[in-house]
């Protein structure tokens, strides 16, 4: 087989990948519009946004950062804090991405987060550059298209509909996770032993609030290392 028929069979593997992403993206990034638009912040800065941060959470936490007239460099800073997440994820992607040129490293760094991570990492796959550009593109499309949907559109929806546009990103963490647990009992544990984890930081209050995930992510992924055996993919 040639070699254009195996990047065209990983540019359509990445989007098939990135479809429940899509699905799951597209409604919290209009319900982030539609706050974005309630904040007072204009279409061009929310779209910017998400065109330029791509970080849900962050995001959302931003808002509420600003409505409550925090100063610019104390946003910035907490969602530093809050994105440290991504430095051990990408961390733990790069040893499966050994053989990779580097000047496509910026644009599939740019496209982690926690679900695509997720879609990586979870399953036994050949990680290609289609693949990942693929896979990081639809999801990136989705989240600024539906910020611009929501705050274009957001306010003509029923309230019930609006009220439950937040939901899609736990359905979506749902969808990913539970066919891992079916397959690996080591899945199952982490994703146990991390809400515990972070249940107990938080209800006794143990580091800042913006620490909480970060601490368990580092614990959990120390915890998956130690459980979790799989060799690194060359390119």
């Amino acid at each position: 087989m040639t070699k254009d028929h195996y990047i065209s069979k990983d540019l359509r593997s990445g989007i098939i990948s990135g479809l429940p992403i899509v699905f799951g993206y597209f409604p919290v990034a209009m319900a982030f519009g539609l706050l974005a638009k309630n904040t007072q912040v204009s279409l061009r800065d929310s779209s910017l946004f998400s065109l330029f941060v791509f970080a849900g959470a962050s995001q959302f936490m931003a808002l509420d950062l600003i409505q409550a007239g925090i100063t610019a460099g104390n946003i910035i800073l907490a969602t530093f804090l809050l994105n440290l997440r991504h430095l051990m994820m990408s961390a733990s992607l790069s040893v499966r991405l050994k053989e990779i040129k580097k000047y496509w490293l910026v644009f599939i760094a740019f496209g982690v987060t926690d679900e695509t991570f997720s879609v990586t990492s979870l399953g036994n796959r050949n990680l290609s550059v289609p693949f990942l550009l693929a896979l990081h593109g639809v999801s990136y499309a989705s989240w600024v298209l539906g910020t611009i949907a929501g705050y274009l559109l957001g306010a003509i929806l029923p309230v019930t509909v609006q009220s439950s546009l937040g939901i899609g990103l736990y359905a979506l963490f749902v969808a990913l996770l539970v066919p891992e647990i079916k397959k690996s009992i080591p899945v199952l544990f982490l994703s146990l032993f991390s809400g515990i984890v972070y249940a107990v930081i938080s209800y006794f209050r143990l580091v800042p609030a913006s620490w909480s995930l970060v601490i368990t992510i580092i614990v959990a992924s120390l915890a998956g290392v130690l459980l979790i055996k799989e060799e690194a993919t060359e390119i």
